[in-house]
């Protein structure tokens, strides 16, 4: 290939991934923030959903602040967070208590009761509250529904909550960044945590799986 064109090429290859990668980014750190409470998924794997992918957000927005705007970043993790919560309480508003009675096993039914105790104590605060408790963002929102909190009461809670974790966990993480050993090796810490919160994961959906099974087993064994 003509030297000129090669280089013409490359350099079209390169400008096109400075513009993709960085929506890229934000469009799988915004859709995680929002499946994470929306569609129930942080219930199995909290923190790539939640605390630790938003500070991870804020450690690669530092390192790449030409192409990555941390106010973008804070601002769309905000809206997502925000919406999943929305998402959660209007589910549970319309879908009613069933929406939580399906879920089986022991690890989610033990997480919904004390999720459900720590809503009827606190009320609102306990919407605020719960953005920073990995299993208590994802419940608690479709327990407002299903208790027909006050729609305008929990948007006001949802949006507290969302601003202070969304803000407060990503501006710290782009702050962490000017640590030394933090910067050397912000993407090596990115890895490890995401790839931890994955285990941390699977782990916990394999043991409620196993507690399902369980369940269903002892079931049989009565029924026969």
């Amino acid at each position: 290939m003509n030297p000129t064109i090669y280089a013409s090429v490359s350099d079209d290859i390169v400008g096109w991934f400075d513009v993709v990668g960085p929506l890229l980014f934000y469009t799988v750190v915004f859709g995680l923030v929002f499946a994470g409470t929306g569609l129930f998924v942080g219930a199995f794997i909290p923190f790539i959903t939640g605390d630790s992918l938003v500070f991870a957000a804020g450690l690669v927005a530092a390192a790449n602040s030409d192409s990555i705007n941390i106010y973008v970043m804070v601002i769309g993790v905000f809206i997502a967070a925000w919406l999943g919560d929305q998402v959660g309480y209007t589910i549970g508003r319309h879908a009613g208590r069933p929406y939580l009675d399906k879920r089986k096993g022991k690890w989610i039914q033990t997480a919904i009761a004390k999720s459900e105790v720590f809503y009827i104590r606190y009320g609102w605060w306990s919407i605020v509250v719960a953005r920073f408790v990995p299993w208590g963002r994802v419940i608690i929102p479709a327990l407002a529904g299903i208790g027909k909190m006050n729609y305008y009461k929990f948007v006001s809670a949802n949006a507290t909550g969302a601003l202070l974790w969304g803000s407060g966990l990503t501006i710290a993480g782009y702050f962490t960044y000017s640590i030394d050993w933090v910067r050397n090796s912000v993407y090596a810490i990115a890895v490890v945590v995401i790839l931890l919160s994955v285990v941390a994961g699977v782990r916990t959906w394999r043991e409620n799986r196993d507690s399902v099974s369980e369940q269903e087993d002892s079931t049989t064994d009565s029924k026969s």
